[in-house]
């Protein structure tokens, strides 16, 4: 009895310091990773009008024959117009840390008859990308997800050719009219505060989008 109670109390600790896990440079919750309960949530025909994928990769600009990496994935709903883009010469590593996700993922590639798109198990501190290689690296709405974003930033930088971007997707907590729950939001402050210390420097930050911001990174010059 007192091995299950402490194995309880154990658990119900764990669960806390998770729920109260916080970025140490501004203090910003970080928000629980979406699990493959929520995949059909991320392809749902809303999403068109609300964060308007299209114009957003108008806007970032992504060249035919780019290798680029879209991080945390999920059901792949970027990656296939990422795939589109870059061509049958260019390539999307598109990423998860979640193989059920994959899976799905990979059946809808298969469904859209798409060759240039590997699937990557990544981990929690690790997207598993080969390095020097990205022109391009997106994260979308996944940024603030991310259990680790020191580790996963550095990562991501040694993934980036010289001249790469690193493209973050947020929802803009600046804006009360969003409606998102404020821990899968991210202002621009926020996001310069964390990003720049893991070897990046700020580019811009565009405006497009009807509820997100779209914030350009590149690796800083050594």
């Amino acid at each position: 009895m007192v091995t299950m109670l402490r194995a309880f109390l154990m658990l119900c600790l764990g669960a806390a310091l998770c729920a109260e896990q916080v970025h140490p440079v501004t203090g910003r919750r970080i928000a629980p990773v979406m699990g493959i309960g929520g995949a059909d949530w991320l392809v749902r025909p809303e999403r068109e009008a609300e964060e308007a994928p299209d114009t957003a990769l108008d806007a970032i600009v992504i060249a035919r024959g780019a290798t680029v990496a879209d991080i945390g994935a999920g059901a792949g709903y970027f990656s296939w117009r990422l795939a589109e883009r870059v061509g049958p010469v260019g390539k999307v590593y598109a990423n998860d840390i979640q193989p059920e996700m994959l899976v799905l993922l990979r059946k809808n590639m298969e469904a859209r008859h798409l060759t240039n798109v590997e699937a990557v198990l990544g981990t929690d501190v690790d997207p598993k990308l080969p390095a020097a290689v990205m022109d391009l690296v997106l994260m979308v709405d996944v940024y603030h997800e991310l259990a680790e974003p020191e580790k996963m930033l550095r990562k991501m930088r040694e993934s980036l050719k010289p001249g790469g971007r690193l493209v973050l997707l947020e929802y803009r907590k600046e804006d009360s009219n969003v409606p998102i729950r404020p821990e899968h939001k991210m202002s621009v402050a926020e996001a310069r505060a964390e990003v720049e210390p893991e070897g990046f420097r700020f580019e811009k930050t565009l405006e497009t989008l009807p509820r997100q911001h779209i914030l350009i990174f590149r690796p800083s010059v050594q």
